[in-house]
C-alpha cells in the first residue's frame, strides 16, 4: 500500500498550500508514489489519522506544523496503530521539527522517510477538561504546559503569522503578558504530595522546544521513558525581554525562577476558582485539572 501524506495546506501561514504542487513532486522525487488527503478544519488530522488505521496504512506522513503533526499522531494513536510515522515540517513555530533534529527543507525531510534509521519515541498522553467543560484526552508529541504559555498559544493562534513564526510568538508573548497575574495551582509528580503553587507556566515536556525556539526543556529525552517538567514562576514581560538568550538556549533552567522535575504522571489542578487555560503542541484544547502521562516507545518514527 502507498504512503499517505496528510497535509495541512494552510501550514506556514499558507505557504503549503500555495506551493503544493511543487512539495509532492520534491517528495515523490525521494519516497516514490504515494497518496495525499488535505485538511481542512482543526481536528482533520485526527480524523485522517484514524482513517489510515482502519484503511490498515503502513507508513503515515504529517506535512504541516507542530499541531499538525501532534493531530495526526493522536488520530493514529487513537486507533491503535501499529505502523511507522513521518513528518515533513511546514509550520511557523519549528518546535518538534527541532526536537526530532529534522531538516528545514522539503527534500531534506523526505530523505529521512527512506533512511534505513528508526526510532521508537515516547509519547505523551493528557486527560484535561474541554473547553465545553466536558472530560477530554488526547496524546501529544512535544509539549503540553498551562499557565501564560497556554495565552500565547491562543494569542499566535488567532494572530497573523505574516512575519514569520519567531516574531508571532514574540508578539502573542507582549500581548498575553501585559497585565498578567501568576496563578493558583496545585501539583504532584508520580503520585507523591501535592505543591499548592502561584506559577506563570508550567509544562510537561516529551521534547525540549516550544513557543517558536524556546529550549523550555534542556534535558528532554523522546525515548527516556519520562516527562520533563518545567516551572516558571514570578516571570514579567520585563523578563521575557531580558532573558530571550537564556530562554531560548535554555540557561533559565539555572535561575531561581524555574524548577525543573521528571516523571511518568504529572496532575495539575487549579485553585481558588481559577480558570487555567492550557496549551498541547501549540493548540488550545481545554483548561485544568489536567493528569499528564508518558507512553514510552509508543512510536515508531522514520527518522534518524
Amino acid at each position: 500500500m502507498k504512503p499517505l501524506l496528510i497535509v495541512n495546506p494552510a501550514s506556514g501561514n499558507g505557504a503549503t498550500g500555495r506551493n503544493f504542487d511543487q512539495i509532492t513532486r520534491q517528495v515523490r522525487a525521494t519516497l516514490g508514489e504515494f497518496e495525499a488527503l488535505l485538511t481542512r478544519a482543526v481536528g482533520d488530522g485526527v480524523a485522517l489519522g484514524r482513517q489510515a488505521v482502519e484503511a490498515g496504512r503502513r507508513l503515515v506522513v504529517a506535512v504541516g506544523g507542530d499541531g499538525t503533526a501532534s493531530e495526526v499522531v493522536d488520530g493514529l494513536m487513537g486507533g491503535g496503530y501499529l505502523g511507522e510515522f513521518g513528518y515533513i515540517p511546514r509550520g511557523s513555530g519549528g518546535d518538534f521539527r527541532r526536537t526530532l533534529g529534522l531538516p528545514q527543507d522539503v527534500p531534506g525531510a523526505a530523505r529521512q522517510l527512506v533512511a534505513p534509521a528508526r526510532r521508537q519515541v515516547d509519547l505523551g498522553h493528557i486527560e484535561f477538561t474541554g473547553l465545553d467543560g466536558r472530560p477530554a484526552s488526547r496524546h501529544f508529541c512535544n509539549v503540553a504546559s498551562c499557565g501564560i504559555t497556554a495565552l500565547i498559544a491562543r494569542n499566535v493562534n488567532t494572530g497573523t503569522k505574516a512575519l514569520g513564526g519567531p516574531f508571532a510568538f514574540k508578539l502573542a508573548a507582549a500581548r498575553a503578558l501585559l497585565g498578567w497575574h501568576d496563578q493558583a495551582i496545585r501539583w504532584r509528580v508520580d503520585g507523591g504530595p501535592w505543591v499548592e503553587d502561584t506559577v506563570t507556566a508550567l509544562s510537561v515536556c516529551n521534547g525540549r522546544f516550544f513557543g517558536g525556539g524556546v529550549m523550555v526543556a534542556p534535558g528532554a529525552l523522546l525515548e527516556d521513558g519520562l516527562l520533563d517538567v518545567t516551572i516558571w514562576k514570578g516571570y514579567s514581560v520585563v523578563d521575557f525581554v531580558l532573558l530571550q538568550k537564556k530562554l531560548r538556549d535554555g540557561r533559565h533552567v539555572q535561575l531561581p525562577g524555574t524548577r525543573v522535575l521528571r516523571g511518568r504522571e504529572i496532575e495539575v489542578e487549579p485553585m481558588g476558582g481559577a480558570r487555567v487555560l492550557l496549551e498541547v503542541d501549540g493548540e488550545h484544547p481545554g483548561v485544568l485539572p489536567a493528569r499528564f502521562t508518558v507512553l514510552p516507545a509508543a512510536l515508531t518514527l522514520r527518522a534518524s
